[in-house]
C-alpha cells in the first residue's frame, strides 16, 4: 500500500495538486444526503455479495478489526469543489477483504450499500487501486460519525461522493448499474481530474 510521507501543506505544491476547478481548504466539510445514523457496534457488520444477493463472506466490527490494516495519506476532491490535501487514513484493503472472504470477484462492477440506503457503483479495477480502503479511523481517531464512521468507503482517485459513508458493504453486479447520486444525474465514474461531475462530462 503506497504511503505518501506527512507534511505540512505547502501553497505552492498544493497549485499542482488541486483538479481542475477546485479549491483547496484545510477545513473538512459535512455534506450528506440523508440523517447520521445511530450505529451499535455490537450488532454492526460488513458484507459482500454475489450479483443475486447472495452473501459470499459477512464479518463483525472485531473481525474487521483484526484483519492486516493500512495506513494512507491522500489528497480527496469533492464534487462541490472543494479538495483536503495530506489527509490520513487507517483502513482495510478491498483485496485484504476478499483474501479474508476467500473469494476473487465474480463480476467487474460492486455497488457499495450504506446504512440509510445510499449507494454507489464501483469498478473493481477503481476498488483495487492503490489506497482505497474500508476506512474507519481518520486522522489518527476513530472515524466520527459526521465523516461516515464507524466505516466509509476512501476512494481518493475519485470524487469524494464515491466514498460513501456508513458503508455495510458489497453487493458485485454483472452490468455497471447507478448508485444514488448517479441516478440523480452524476457521472458513473467522476474521476476530478477529467471533470466527472455529471453524465456526459
Amino acid at each position: 500500500m503506497a504511503t505518501r510521507g506527512f507534511r505540512r501543506k505547502q501553497p505552492a505544491a498544493a497549485a499542482g495538486r488541486s483538479p481542475p476547478g477546485q479549491y483547496v481548504t484545510p477545513d473538512f466539510p459535512v455534506l450528506s444526503a440523508g440523517p447520521t445514523p445511530r450505529v451499535n457496534l455490537a450488532t454492526w457488520s460488513f458484507a459482500i455479495e454475489d450479483p443475486d444477493g447472495r452473501e459470499l463472506y459477512r464479518c463483525t466490527w472485531d473481525e474487521l478489526r483484526a484483519l492486516t490494516a493500512s495506513e494512507v495519506v491522500v489528497d480527496i476532491h469533492c464534487v462541490t469543489k472543494w479538495s483536503k490535501l495530506d489527509t490520513r487514513w487507517k483502513g482495510v484493503s478491498f483485496d485484504t477483504l476478499l483474501r479474508a472472504a476467500g473469494v476473487e470477484p465474480p463480476t467487474d462492477y460492486a455497488m457499495a450499500f450504506c446504512d440509510g440506503g445510499y449507494t454507489t457503483n464501483l469498478s473493481v479495477a477503481d476498488l483495487r487501486t492503490d489506497n482505497v480502503l474500508i476506512a474507519y479511523e481518520y486522522d489518527g481517531a476513530p472515524l466520527a460519525a459526521q465523516h461516515g464512521g464507524p466505516v466509509r468507503l476512501l476512494v481518493p482517485h475519485l470524487y469524494f461522493w464515491k466514498s460513501a459513508k456508513w458503508v455495510r458493504g458489497f453487493r458485485f453486479m454483472k452490468t455497471n448499474q447507478p448508485g444514488f447520486w448517479e441516478t440523480h444525474g452524476y457521472h458513473l465514474r467522476g474521476d476530478p481530474w477529467k471533470e466527472q461531475r455529471y453524465q456526459g462530462d
